[in-house]
């Protein structure tokens, strides 16, 4: 049987929905971007968000020789200032570190996995040393944390990280979270995990780490005005996509724009995160950098994906933070019992096992015909499961393979 763990911080069952709207306090945000009728914003759910995550790039944050952007970063510290001030709780995920330490060590380009750790290595105290020089300018203290996709993937160490997170904001601190690209393995610094990583970039850990704290609000912060419908570069006529309704057309409408290069780098990763964040309860906003005071004031800027009815803290696990590491096949009954029954998994429906997996791993569920159906978590190792599909254990088909309340269903996630 599974240990035991540490529970969630919302150890409920039950979906969590976005909160309502609210009045907006007038010291919320920067005065200079607060309506004076704060009823008449465009977006009062994104005004009344009262737990924010900032996602910082390096292009917001450095020029192209690797030099801080010292106004543009200013700018953003002072908004997240007063929004603490303002009694909301904020976290910023922040780039930056791997460009500043190329310009630091002299470096043309860091393409080498070595020269890239290495860059992180003396570029990551300068960055945090441009945060508490301006934080301390606003009498607040903000706290380093360097994260790799174990940090996410071990459910341990997930309720850890969620524990210090907010320690740290109940303490009045504001956490800076950034990927610990000097310690990373491989040429982009990701793990070699089984099926998938856990996080690919910063956008995506940002939208994680919102998952995970429960935030309302989550802002890629750019340097465009957000998602266009066409290549700005190109058509004059392209404008900001300000409703994304729809983010898998999206997705797809980034793809099929020929040669804009839309799909490329950024924009793409933005919009993925945008889909995690808000299946994960968020509002979710892409938008410039230099207008982040308005985003959070609730202006009609960027592109805005609003948030969806959240799934518990710990099938948010299952869905998102856990690397798969094994896949169950199963048949139509099994699937039914899932799906309509919302049944536990018994081995009797498994016709087939994929990959090496121990008690607490994460495994794909897939239907007769390769669908994926969902995530689960499992309650035995992978050489148990195939001894049952075997036949080898005469009571296994009485025995629990993954608990109903640990199945998350593709419908609701990515």
């Amino acid at each position: 049987m599974m240990a035991s763990e540490p529970s969630d911080f919302d150890t409920t069952d039950h979906a969590r929905s976005p909160r309502p709207a609210a009045s907006v306090p007038s010291d919320a945000v920067p005065s200079d971007a607060v309506p004076s009728d704060a009823v008449s914003v465009a977006r009062p759910e994104i005004a009344a968000c009262r737990r924010v995550v900032l996602k910082l790039g390096t292009r917001v944050l450095a020029d192209d020789t690797g030099r801080l952007v010292t106004p543009r970063l200013r700018a953003i510290v002072d908004t997240a200032a007063a929004l603490r001030r303002s009694e909301r709780e904020v976290v910023l995920v922040s780039s930056g570190a791997v460009g500043l330490g190329r310009r630091l060590l002299g470096l043309e380009a860091a393409d080498d996995p070595a020269e890239r750790r290495a860059c992180a290595a003396a570029g990551q105290s300068r960055l945090m040393g441009a945060y508490q020089r301006r934080f301390a300018a606003q009498d607040l203290i903000c706290a380093q944390v360097l994260l790799t996709e174990d940090d996410f993937d071990h459910r341990r160490r997930c309720l850890e990280l969620r524990a210090t997170l907010r320690r740290l904001i109940d303490c009045g601190a504001l956490p800076v979270l950034n990927e610990n690209d000097a310690v990373a393995h491989g040429a982009l610094g990701r793990l070699d995990l089984a099926n998938r990583t856990v996080f690919s970039d910063n956008d995506r850990l940002a939208a994680l780490v919102g998952a995970e704290l429960g935030a309302d609000l989550v802002v890629l912060l750019t340097d465009v005005d957000g998602v266009f419908d066409a290549d700005p570069r190109h058509d004059p006529t392209a404008c900001v996509i300000h409703r994304l309704e729809n983010l898998d057309a999206v997705l797809t409408h980034l793809d099929a724009v020929p040669g804009s290069g839309l799909s490329r780098g950024g924009m793409r990763a933005k919009v993925e995160a945008a889909k995690l964040a808000s299946q994960a309860g968020a509002h979710v906003v892409i938008a410039r950098a230099d207008d982040v005071d308005r985003v959070v004031a609730g202006d009609e800027v960027g592109s805005w994906a609003r948030a969806t009815t959240a799934p518990p803290a710990r099938r948010r696990w299952i869905a998102w933070s856990a690397a798969v590491r094994g896949t169950l096949h199963l048949d139509a009954g099994a699937v039914t019992a899932l799906c309509e029954r919302h049944a536990s998994l018994l081995p009797v429906g498994v016709r087939g096992v994929d990959g090496k997996f121990s008690v607490g791993d994460v495994v794909e569920l897939r239907g007769p015909s390769g669908a994926l159906i969902g995530r689960g978590l499992m309650s035995y190792d992978a050489e148990t499961v195939r001894a049952w599909c075997r036949g080898l254990a005469p009571d296994g088909d009485h025995n629990c393979l993954i608990r109903r309340n640990d199945v998350f269903f593709v419908e609701n996630g990515p």
